[in-house]
């Protein structure tokens, strides 16, 4: 247990900033005109209507579309740096990582439920392979944390992320935009709008290519990989996206709106720089920073096994939504939301992250999903709140196909079944059983395990396995809430969710034998140790419900500063983890029933808005039982597990200041303490998965007018990440230290703001840091490394009519 001294600073700091905020009313005495003059005061829509986001009783923050496009705000990952609380960390758009208040929402398992909840234009689009898009023509972002299932509902165990697309208005209005930059970096933007008071069109598109940043020699002449698997690659962690966009927005009446969206992304992104921490390249070293030889399979062999000829991914997302809203009178309104998404993707990896032809994966996962929602809401001079229902379906299946050369694999994987092989091996390269694997890696032919093994018969074995998961999910919830003024300055809120669900899981495996082991005399023996189903798929379902409250109070200390506490519940549904296990009369079912994860959330804070500033300061704490978490098994399959009880404290403070009318500075802070609480000593004391306990940003806007339209403009940011792991249980070597990066646009505006022409640049000092470590290659004794991104620099024109 945690000592209550460790957070009396913290504690004192929160006070103290409270006591200057409550002051303020001193330096506030004209606030009529104050929250229409500050645009920092964003309107959001976190409890379903139109505030002030200082009004808001809940810990939200919200960055608006102009926001974005100042800083260069156009991806998940470059957003969270600006977001206290929130990190987002992308592997590849397949695979990206949602983390609010230290809780990582990222399995790819379509058995296991997210915990943060992605919302398109109210649509719960967060299962974790669908749940990327690229963000453009944004109206704004609003990210609420803690428990908000009466709010959000379906996944919202911790927080929720809700994206509004700009919509379309009367008028004619358009924007261009292209940039290029290094890593041959080619991007182009557009949207159109025309439309009158009766019907309005919106259509915007986005296309994004560049180079990989790490090079990947694979296949180049006098490589361990041009030998092993003759095979050239891209260089890694690229970009190739196209994104596509269209809305129609009807007014039935002056006051009632009908919104048609439809999205279509795809991406062809090269592969991922999973780089060997224990293997280095041909002639170079094993820093993650560097070059990489990450050869995959051969190109025949792994579009026959894998599905793609390369490393790479191939994506296709499909969303549409339609949303009505109208007044009823009498102070009730009616919103109906429904929504379709379906995703197709299938990624390549290289997990052993060498030039070996030992552990190449893909992951082809495909999801389709169906949701609605209907809301009436009531609003008047007291009392206000809403009611309604929600029903959401999705199901989708996870295929994991594997390929290998057995000789390699048998010499590399660290099983202590495959021994004695190794050894052999071993002996006949010269080196110790346990150096076998790395003494493959040359371009010496006669260097090759499976020629040692046939006796010379073959220089390549293929094997190949694949496992495929499924999951099923039909939710239907009803909820209530209302806010209820008790004073002028105290209002008081309650409501509760009510969710019943169906859940069914899916399993089956093809696992067949090794060829080597058989001539061995040993048969039935397959690499990964996983069991055949023999063609059957096995299944399993069962049924939960919960009902999730919340209850929140404000008081208006004046009309600049408020304070505000809640209280409120969240769920992770259970996991129907099924597997197979090989048995004497074949492969029988192996399930097991994670338990839900239950977590009761308590925090408060202040919030201002006076003059030229806009702020807030929150503290959290975060009670959690059955926490569920995860680890890659020798099978190369995340499982889920609860590791018990856990704990999360944390302090979030944001603010931002506008000096005149050509200066606005900005910042933000967090600290989050989160550990696991279990006697089970595998967990016990650990901190969670990408959580940094430690994160900042700072930033000034500023704006030299030169007179007739033209203006000059300056927008540097650093941001700061301190020591945060990848893996549970930690451990330093798959840890980043922790890092600081600056970033930086700055250029002039031309007719009255219509032309602008902008230079920009990211990680300025390029800093090297990494974005994850261990991932599947550590289940097989070979953890491997991802760089984040260098310096990236590059020019951008714009028009806007």
């Amino acid at each position: 247990m945690r000592s209550p001294l460790s957070h009396r600073p913290l504690r004192a700091s929160l006070l103290a900033l409270a006591t200057v905020l409550a002051a303020s009313p001193a330096l506030a005495q004209d606030q009529t005109d104050a929250d229409a003059r500050n645009d920092d005061l964003i309107i959001v829509t976190a409890q379903k209507r139109e505030q002030s986001i200082k009004d808001v009783p809940i810990t939200v923050s919200a960055i608006s579309g102009e926001q974005m496009d100042k800083i260069g705000i156009d991806e998940f990952d470059e957003l969270s740096a600006y977001i206290p609380g929130l990190n987002i960390q992308e592997q590849s758009a397949n695979n990206p990582g949602f983390v609010i208040r230290g809780i990582t929402s990222d399995s790819g398992s379509a058995q296991v439920a997210p915990r943060v909840t992605i919302y398109l234009n109210g649509i719960d689009v967060s299962r974790s392979r669908g749940s990327y898009f690229d963000l453009f023509d944004i109206e704004r972002i609003e990210v609420v944390k803690g428990p908000q299932a009466t709010l959000f509902g379906t996944a919202a165990t911790i927080g929720a992320i809700s994206v509004v697309t700009a919509k379309p208005e009367p008028g004619f209005s358009a924007d261009l935009r292209g940039s290029y930059g290094n890593f041959n970096l080619y991007e182009g933007r557009a949207m159109i709008n025309v439309g009158n008071d009766k019907i309005a069109g919106r259509i915007a598109a986005s296309y994004k290519k560049r180079d990989g940043y790490i090079s990947n020699i694979a296949g180049d002449a006098g490589t361990v990989s041009a030998r092993t698997v003759g095979q050239q690659q891209d260089d890694l962690n690229g970009i190739d996206q196209f994104a596509v966009r269209g809305s129609l927005r009807i007014w039935p009446t002056a006051e009632s709106t009908i919104d048609f969206v439809f999205n279509y992304e795809q991406q062809r992104n090269p592969g991922t720089a999973f780089k060997s921490g224990s293997i280095a390249p041909t002639g170079g070293t094993t820093s993650p920073f560097t070059f990489a030889e990450l050869g995959g399979a051969p190109a025949d062999l792994s579009r026959a096994i894998l599905g793609l000829p390369d490393l790479g991914l191939n994506r296709e997302v499909y969303d549409a939504s339609v949303t009505f809203q109208t007044p009823m009178g009498g102070g009730w309104s009616l919103a109906s939301i429904s929504g379709y998404r379906k995703f197709d993707s299938l990624e390549t990896f290289d997990a052993d992250g060498s030039a070996l032809f030992f552990l190449e994966f893909a992951e082809d996962a495909q999801g389709e999903q169906f949701s609605h929602e209907t809301r009436f809401a009531y609003d008047s001079d007291r009392l206000r709140g809403f009611f309604g229902f929600n029903v959401f379906h999705e199901e989708g299946t996870q295929a994991v196909p594997f390929l290998t050369d057995e000789g390699t694999y048998i010499s590399c994987a660290p099983f202590p079944a495959f021994a004695p092989v190794r050894n052999n091996v071993g002996a006949a390269l010269g080196v110790a059983g346990a150096a076998t694997c790395g003494a493959l890696n040359s371009a010496n032919p006669a260097r090759n395990a499976t020629a040692i093994l046939t006796r010379g018969a073959a220089t390549v074995l293929p094997y190949s396995s694949s496992f495929t998961n499924g999951g099923k999910n039909t939710t239907f919830s009803v909820f209530a809430d209302m806010t209820f003024d008790v004073t002028d300055r105290l209002e008081l809120s309650a409501g509760v969710r009510y969710l019943s669900e169906e859940r069914a899981s899916t399993y089956t495996a093809v696992q067949p034998g090794s060829q080597i082991f058989a001539s061995l005399g040993v048969r039935g023996v397959s690499l990964l140790g996983a069991a055949d189903t023999g063609g059957q798929v096995f299944r399993v379902n069962d049924s939960f419900d919960a009902w999730l409250p919340r209850f929140n109070a404000l008081y208006r200390i004046s009309d600049a500063v408020n304070v505000y506490a809640t209280v409120s519940k969240g769920r992770r549904a259970p996991v129907l983890n099924l597997s197979a296990t090989a048995t004497a009369a074949g492969a029988v079912p192996n399930f097991t029933l994670v338990a839900e994860e239950k977590v009761w959330n308590y925090e408060g804070g202040v919030k201002a808005a006076f003059g030229g500033f806009t702020g807030s300061i929150g503290a959290f704490y975060q009670d959690y039982s059955n926490f569920q978490t995860s680890f890659f098994n020798q099978q190369g399959q995340v499982v889920p597990v609860n590791a018990g009880n856990a704990g999360n404290f944390g302090v979030e403070v944001e603010g931002a200041l506008r000096i005149g009318d050509n200066v606005r500075l900005f910042a933000n802070y967090a600290f989050i303490d989160a550990k696991i609480e279990s006697p089970n000593p595998a967990f016990q004391d650990n901190r969670f998965r990408l959580q940094s306990k430690h994160t900042a940003a700072a930033g000034i806007d500023v704006t030299v007018p030169l007179g007739e339209g033209t203006e000059l403009f300056l927008f540097p940011t650093v941001t700061y990440s301190s020591k945060q792991f990848f893996e549970i249980p930690n451990t330093d070597r798959l840890s980043e230290n922790g890092y600081l990066l600056v970033n930086a646009r700055a250029g002039v505006r031309l007719g009255d703001g219509k032309y602008e022409v902008t230079a920009f640049a990211r990680n300025l000092t390029n800093e090297d840091y990494l974005i994850d470590a261990g991932n599947t290659g550590g289940a097989f004794g070979t953890a491997t490394f991802i760089a984040g991104e260098p310096r990236l620099y590059g020019v951008q024109v714009s028009a806007r009519f």
